[in-house]
């Protein structure tokens, strides 16, 4: 490491400037390469964005998922990396007159990384790995193009011609170790869905075949495709899991706490259902809400080879990934309801980014109680004695899902023909089914509306109304009364602590 007394004064502050920012980008895409290998969780950018996450207000949370919905992850990995480049620019302006400032700065934003990486459990001993390589590739970095640097405060052509050879060459490594680490990454995940490409075992209990009337058509697919489901969880990136090796247990209040591998899990009975999963954060009219058929075997199976004691009333399902947890009332998952450990989703291998190996899925409850992704652990518990990760941060901790609908032909502002007059939706309320929807014309009397087939009282529900009225805007409102005879209310209430309410609508034109 340089002093502050070197010869490094004929670098001016902008020159300095230039000196910090690539090589904050060299660092972090090397940083980035190394992941590749060591796991893409433990690259510096996603480390300091996942420990953001854990730190951030649920009020942020609430306000991020509203404004940018899925995107929240990527953006905020791009915000790391463009606030350590910002920093980096900034300490380089000192590299003409303190350069071990400059040095000691990259080593600071560098250790940051290395804390977080060994506090983070779930990542692994290697997991510091490539933000050491970012503080050495940091330092060389500011060191060479320091060098290359000096001289172009003075009018020399040549001096400021290797400086920006310099900046070429830096940037370039900058590219192709981002690149590299993005095909290494990408080679991985291949090898990995090679070795899944096998057959899922058949189910014991198939899925009972969905009415064909079920879809209204033109509507919202029935069936979520799985690149079209909704994924929300505390992970900034799809975490990467092998079946060999993976195991979950079931202990904690129970006579015979047990462990079991990926080949046991497949070789138990199977049951394949239809299942509408629902996101808590999912606000009035919002698309975090998805059906799909499932295969698992069910939960109550394991808590029942266990032994659950009488005392417990809850069970606390871990994550591999980012320390999340989940607290699920016992009683769903022995009151008879589908409550499933999901190895597979439409027929497929369960993918990456929808739980690889094994998930929750459990009908009427919202998913950041339920719907434990990457599954390790059930640890029965008693709600008395444990906390989940969203309870801790002042959410509801039973989380019912709440009976609700949505108008999606036509969107908000669209417009519907006279030849094919068609408002249609979806209504859901998992484990108590949809008896009836309603749609509301221009604050008009409320008029039912045609409910398409059943697909289970776990799905949701497509519904339709031909409306005959004039020409024009109007706007629409609905709203849906479940199997107990409840209808949906009608004030507004947002997302925290336990769900959002309140009637969808629409402004929409009937053309002439």
């Amino acid at each position: 490491m340089s002093t502050d007394t070197e010869p490094t004064t004929r670098v001016t502050r902008s020159a300095g400037a230039l000196v910090g920012l690539v090589a904050a980008g060299v660092a972090l895409a090397l940083g980035h390469l190394v992941s590749a290998l060591t796991g893409p969780g433990s690259s510096p950018a996603v480390v300091v964005g996942s420990q953001l996450v854990d730190l951030a207000p649920t009020p942020v949370k609430d306000v991020v998922v509203r404004a940018v919905g899925t995107a929240d992850k990527p953006l905020l990995i791009a915000a790391v990396v463009v606030v350590t480049l910002g920093l980096g620019a900034l300490l380089g302006t000192a590299w003409g007159r303190r350069p071990g400032l400059t040095q000691l700065g990259i080593v600071a934003i560098g250790l940051v990384g290395v804390v977080l990486s060994v506090l983070r459990a779930d990542l692994g001993p290697l997991a510091v790995l490539p933000s050491g390589v970012a503080i050495l590739a940091g330092l060389v970095s500011v060191q060479l193009l320091g060098r290359a640097a000096a001289g172009t405060g003075a009018d020399a052509v040549g001096s400021r011609r290797r400086f920006l050879a310099a900046l070429g060459g830096g940037s370039a490594v900058a590219v192709l170790g981002a690149a590299g680490g993005s095909v290494v990454q990408a080679l991985v995940q291949a090898g990995s869905a090679a070795r899944r490409a096998f057959a899922l075992p058949a189910p014991t209990s198939p899925a009972p075949p969905l009415p064909a009337g079920v879809q209204v058509p033109g509507s919202t697919p029935f069936t979520t495709a799985i690149e079209d489901f909704y994924r929300i969880d505390i992970t900034l990136i799809t975490p990467r899991h092998e079946a060999e090796g993976w195991t979950l247990t079931v202990d904690g209040l129970v006579d015979r706490p047990l462990t079991i591998g990926y080949d046991e899990l497949l070789a138990m009975p199977m049951v394949e259902r239809d299942i509408t999963l629902t996101c808590v954060s999912n606000e009035v009219g919002g698309s975090l809400v998805g059906t799909a058929r499932w295969l698992g075997v069910p939960v109550a199976t394991l808590l029942e080879r266990a032994g659950v004691r009488a005392e417990a009333d809850m069970v606390l399902s871990h994550s591999m990934d980012g320390g999340f947890t989940a607290s699920t009332p016992l009683e769903a998952l022995t009151d008879g309801r589908d409550a499933l450990i999901a190895v597979g989703m439409n027929g497929q291998v369960l993918p990456d980014k929808n739980g690889f190996p094994a998930r929750m899925v459990v009908p009427g409850l919202f998913g950041y109680v339920s719907a434990t992704k990457w599954l390790s652990r059930l640890e029965v518990t008693r709600f008395d004695a444990q906390t989940a990760y969203w309870t801790d941060r002042g959410w509801a901790d039973r989380g019912p899902v709440l009976t609700q609908s949505r108008i999606d032909v036509p969107s908000s502002l669209g417009s519907i023909s006279p030849d094919s007059p068609v408002i249609a939706g979806v209504a859901w309320a998992q484990h108590r089914g949809i008896d009836k929807v309603e749609i509301r014309i221009d604050g008009g009397e409320w008029q039912e509306t045609t409910l398409a087939d059943s697909g289970g009282i776990d799905t949701w529900r497509q519904w339709s109304f031909r409306y005959d009225g004039p020409p024009g805007r109007h706007t629409a409102e609905v709203r849906a009364t479940d199997g107990t005879g409840e209808t949906q209310p009608e004030q507004r209430r947002p997302v925290v602590p336990a769900g959002a309410t309140g009637w969808h609508q629409i402004q929409f034109t009937l053309e002439g």
